[in-house]
């Protein structure tokens, strides 16, 4: 039975993880988790009212504020003031009708902080992405790379070991045989040299991932369904950057202007008076206020306040403003390597037919004894290596396609087939 089981479960667990499914892990690691929790405790701040969302913690500060109270008291002296015992309830509501700006100001700064936490995870979500991305297509292009040095040692192989046996009959020199002993070892070193490095790919992605992963051949990236440019979201975290500090300093500049507000207080009262001369018969009283309040001056206070916060502003819009030039800049040369890459990938298929075809000749020239071993492991390692270099080409082109993508200001895994 328990044999059984393993067997069931066996083809499973070799099964690998496409493109697709390789991003889909990685966007669920603990980076991704720590930055979700970072926006879901701004957004615990936000009510949704309408579909509208709004910061319910800064928006309630600024409703109208209700107050009820009573108290008891009794005295031992009773006077025309103060009853022997007495019980007050009141009600009072408050509402700011004007601070000077500050009130929108605090609303246009939250929101642009909530929405830049968004396009903040987002641009970690991208990062990642085309990270695993690259780590993708390098991992197929050292296979590709090991699958050529391997075919390569093979035939190394076999041709010393059939000029071992020449030399064992005396027909050939130790040279010869040195010379393609040394090459064996080589490639080997070559061999062992990718697999340190196919490892450290899979490593990586373990640690972008949080789990062990193997990796499956045929993803690819679908740059032809790409639509128009948009801002990248890390720059889009600049842009709400900004627009929050230009709120702060709006809202820091409020207090220069006038205050406006209004205060209704309802009392009830109920006065148990001994000295009946007392009582006045006034059990309840309503008191309704305009208050009006304009600070003329602080001794720059607010001023150097609104100085400061500005400053923040232009540094932000200064970085925003070369950040995104550069994007522009970027994505062109991602273009441009896109277009260069298309061009690498033809070069190289006529480097492979051209080594494909050199390699025929002179090892049907070797075989007859028309040319020594030196021209004979130039064109073998020729080949080999134009073999790999047209997968690392056709690779290497879907890395270019996913950058594109990404400084296309999209989410490069919705590109993903």
């Amino acid at each position: 039975m328990r044999k059984f089981y393993l067997s069931f479960l066996l083809p499973v667990y070799l099964l690998g993880q496409n493109l697709n499914e390789l991003v889909d892990l990685s966007l669920q690691n603990e980076l991704i988790s720590s930055s979700k929790h970072s926006v879901e405790s701004i957004k615990s701040q936000y009510s949704s009212i309408k579909n509208k969302s709004q910061y319910s913690s800064i928006k309630n500060a600024y409703l109208p504020k209700v107050t009820v109270g009573a108290n008891y008291s009794n005295t031992n002296e009773e006077t025309a003031s103060t009853p022997d015992s007495s019980m007050v309830g009141y009600a009072n509501i408050n509402y700011i009708i004007y601070d000077g700006g500050k009130k929108s100001a605090t609303y246009n700064s939250y929101e642009s902080n909530i929405k830049g936490a968004n396009e903040s995870l987002n641009s970690l979500k991208n990062t990642i992405a085309i990270e695993v991305v690259n780590y993708y297509y390098n991992y197929q292009s050292l296979v590709s790379n090991k699958e050529a040095t391997l075919k390569e040692i093979e035939q190394l192989t076999a041709q010393y070991k059939r000029l071992k046996r020449f030399l064992d009959a005396g027909t050939t020199t130790s040279d010869e045989v040195d010379k393609i002993k040394s090459r064996v070892e080589n490639a080997n070193l070559t061999l062992h040299e990718v697999e340190l490095q196919i490892q450290t790919v899979l490593h990586n992605l373990h640690y972008i991932t949080s789990q062990q992963v193997t990796i499956e051949d045929g993803s690819l990236i679908n740059y032809e369904d790409l639509d128009e440019q948009a801002l990248r979201a890390d720059i889009k975290v600049l842009e709400y950057d900004m627009k929050t500090k230009l709120s702060n300093a709006r809202a820091s500049k409020s207090s220069n202007y006038p205050m406006v507000s209004l205060d209704n207080t309802y009392n009830y009262y109920d006065m148990d008076y001994n000295n009946k001369a007392y009582d006045n018969g006034v059990e309840s009283q309503n008191i309704f206020k305009v208050s009006f309040a304009w600070k003329l001056f602080d001794f720059g206070a607010t001023a150097d306040t609104y100085k400061s916060n500005l400053q923040q502003y232009k540094s932000v819009k200064s970085k925003y403003e070369y950040e995104k030039n550069k994007a522009n800049i970027d994505l062109q040369l991602a273009i441009k390597s896109y277009d260069i890459a298309k061009l690498k990938i033809s070069t190289a298929k006529e480097a492979l037919k051209a080594a494909t075809s050199t390699y025929e000749t002179i090892e049907a020239k070797y075989q007859n004894g028309l040319v020594d071993n030196v021209a004979y492991l130039e064109a073998l390692s020729e080949k080999y290596n134009a073999i790999s270099s047209v997968k690392m080409a056709v690779y290497n082109l879907e890395i270019k396609k996913a950058n594109i993508i990404y400084h296309s200001g999209k989410n490069v895994w919705e590109y993903i087939k």
